[in-house]
């Protein structure tokens, strides 16, 4: 699938196709950090060599998704990436949404879960936005329901970094309501 929205807004935050210029600001803000990786998919990346090679899937990825690195606009540093996909017609499901622990707490994952609700039922056309998270994850699971996500269901999984047992949380949000 080739992604045709270059870029999304927020008040604060710009979500633009990931550069290699980005490596420095996504390695040691964010890829480079256990505690942003504690709850997805990935491990931290340990060395330059590696967030060069990350950079590089990064881009590739990008270009032909609809994900995005999120960027201050203040600054133009990248402080984290967010991403949706299409799961059935008019409902899309995020591709994960992480942010620089140098940001949390601070509204930021509010605008990109915004932004990412915009482009979906505005630019999109979609009737529904689907979320997850660990269970444990107490900021997503607050992330969501702040945004108007409700709780749908859940599903054990295994994580594929050490083959840990974890339930996953989904919640939906329709384009016309709100929990």
């Amino acid at each position: 699938m080739s992604d045709s929205i270059a870029t999304l807004e927020s008040p604060r935050l710009l979500l633009r196709k990931a550069v290699p210029a980005d490596t420095e600001s996504l390695y040691l803000s964010l890829w480079s950090r256990p505690e942003a990786a504690r709850y997805m998919l990935w491990q931290p990346t340990a060395t330059w060599e590696e967030a060069r090679q990350r950079m590089s899937r990064t881009v590739a990825h990008q270009r032909a998704h609809l994900a995005w690195t999120v960027c201050e606009k203040a600054t133009g540093k990248a402080i984290g990436f967010a991403g949706i996909t299409p799961l059935s017609p008019g409902v899309y499901e995020d591709t994960g949404l992480a942010l620089s622990p140098d940001y949390w707490r601070q509204g930021y994952g509010r605008e990109v879960l915004e932004a990412l609700a915009d482009c979906c039922f505005h630019r999109l056309g979609g009737t529904a936005l689907v979320c997850s998270c660990r269970r444990e994850n107490v900021a997503s699971r607050q992330l969501q329901l702040s945004c108007g996500f409700c709780y749908t269901h859940s599903e054990e999984r295994t994580d594929p970094r050490d083959g840990a047992a974890y339930v996953v949380d989904f919640y939906r949000r329709e384009r016309e309501s709100r929990c």
